[in-house]
């Protein structure tokens, strides 16, 4: 059995990257059809489907995956049933999600709070903890702050050998942690050190990775981690699965995830594990830390993007467009992929998903068609603001405010109102916050 698609499909490919069994695919009049034989009903598809162009068939006595209990008691769930393969006993032991918390200089990184948001759901749909390991010198301070935001429990290791990140300090440690408790699922940011260091430990481990994911989700029936990345140079999503080895293991890339809102006044469990570390055993030292100066070039924190495509033309026509629109009204720039394959910007500018994903509070998209690697990259956004010529450019289907026209008659005389209506915001807030200030 398998999903339908009527003829009310308009080829969007919404479905396509969200079937986590890559059972939906294109065919050569642009619509969707399904693999019979990968399709296992589990709803994704029509949840995301803009036109209700997919339905169910009618198959009696088979659940939805969102309504298989999940069963559990006191001494934890119970892995074998209800699974449509059963567990091995090696892999049934291995519970909880958890999440590294990578700090530096005593401040937790953003994308570590946004797995614990990612973390906590994934954690109810298996009924289990949420964890949280820290790392680090002098670092028991931020352990309040990550109850706050989701963890039920904090495995704490706070040591002088662990002040900076070394590859082989912290693999040793989280190893070790990793083989005593038996995590089941370990998330952790896909920034240079979470890369280095998750790829460390799964090899350690040896077990599955999966690298710098846009999406995450659960396969009730199997425990398994649906982990979604780009694949084949950002034109497919692909759904990553580890069947038979624990834990799964995947990266995230930052702003992908909504950070979630902390709750004030929430505690969890600590654990200090008793670990022996020797400076002098460690293979490496460091001796400086070099912070880099002048302008860098950091667009995920960005309040404001104007981003550029290939409706801009030429090069020369991108940078006095983008370039002179983001000054005047204080944003940063960015370019789509095909921009930057163009040669008009470098890579270090590019949205999406072979680029940085972001999320701003204002995106302003600027001849970009709005490709689906694009898309996923600009999701978080509060407000998208689209300028294109074509009308039925798919960012418009996903932008707040679109306008369809010239850009180069269009951008111009949105500069000043721009201007004129971000100044008026400003003060607004500033006259809110001097309210608050005098009340206070």
């Amino acid at each position: 059995m398998a999903v339908n698609i009527s003829k009310a499909c308009i080829g969007c490919q919404a479905c396509i990257s969200t079937c986590p069994y890559g059972a939906l695919y294109m065919n050569d009049e642009g619509l969707s059809r399904v693999i019979t034989d990968k399709c296992v009903e589990c709803g994704k598809c029509i949840e995301n489907c803009p036109v209700s162009a997919i339905e169910l068939p009618a198959a009696a006595g088979r659940p939805a995956a969102e309504d298989v209990a999940l069963p559990g008691g006191a001494a934890g769930p119970d892995r074998s049933v209800g699974l449509e393969t059963p567990l091995s006993g090696d892999i049934a032991r291995n519970q909880g999600v958890w999440v590294f918390v990578e700090q530096r200089e005593e401040q937790v990184a953003p994308v570590s709070l946004e797995l614990l948001g990612a973390g906590q759901e994934l954690a109810k749909k298996l009924g289990v903890e949420l964890s949280g390991v820290l790392l680090g010198n002098q670092v028991s301070g931020l352990v309040d702050k990550l109850y706050t935001y989701g963890a039920d429990r904090i495995y704490l290791l706070d040591h002088p050998v662990l002040q900076y990140y070394r590859t082989e300090a912290y693999m040793r440690v989280f190893v070790k942690l990793v083989k005593e408790y038996l995590p089941e699922i370990i998330l952790i940011g896909a920034t240079t050190t979470g890369r280095d260091l998750a790829a460390a430990v799964a090899t350690e481990l040896r077990t599955g990775l999966t690298a710098d994911c846009t999406g995450l989700d659960i396969d009730p029936r199997q425990r398994l981690l649906l982990a979604t990345r780009p694949a084949f140079g950002g034109n497919i999503m692909a759904t990553i699965v580890s069947k038979k080895h624990r834990p799964q293991m995947a990266t995230v890339r930052p702003k992908v995830m909504k950070m979630g809102k902390p709750v004030p006044g929430c505690r969890g469990a600590l654990v200090r594990p008793e670990i022996e570390l020797k400076e002098s055993e460690m293979l490496t030292r460091v001796l400086e830390i070099v912070k880099e100066q002048g302008d860098q070039i950091n667009i995920q924190d960005a309040e404001m993007i104007v981003a550029g495509g290939r409706g801009l033309g030429d090069r020369d026509s991108f940078r006095k467009i983008c370039f002179g629109l983001a000054g005047a009204i204080g944003a940063r720039v960015g370019a789509s992929r095909a921009a930057v394959e163009a040669g008009w910007i470098e890579q270090k500018y590019q949205v999406g998903q072979t680029g940085v994903t972001v999320a701003p509070r204002i995106y302003i998209a600027l001849g970009i068609s709005g490709a689906i690697q694009h898309l996923v990259g600009i999701r978080g956004s509060d407000i998208i603001i689209a300028v294109n010529n074509d009308p039925e450019a798919p960012i418009f289907k996903e932008c707040t405010y679109g306008i369809v026209g010239d850009l180069f008659k269009i951008v111009p005389l949105l500069k000043e109102p721009l201007k004129e209506l971000l100044e008026q915001i400003k003060t607004d807030l500033n006259r809110g916050q001097e309210v608050i200030n005098c009340a206070g």
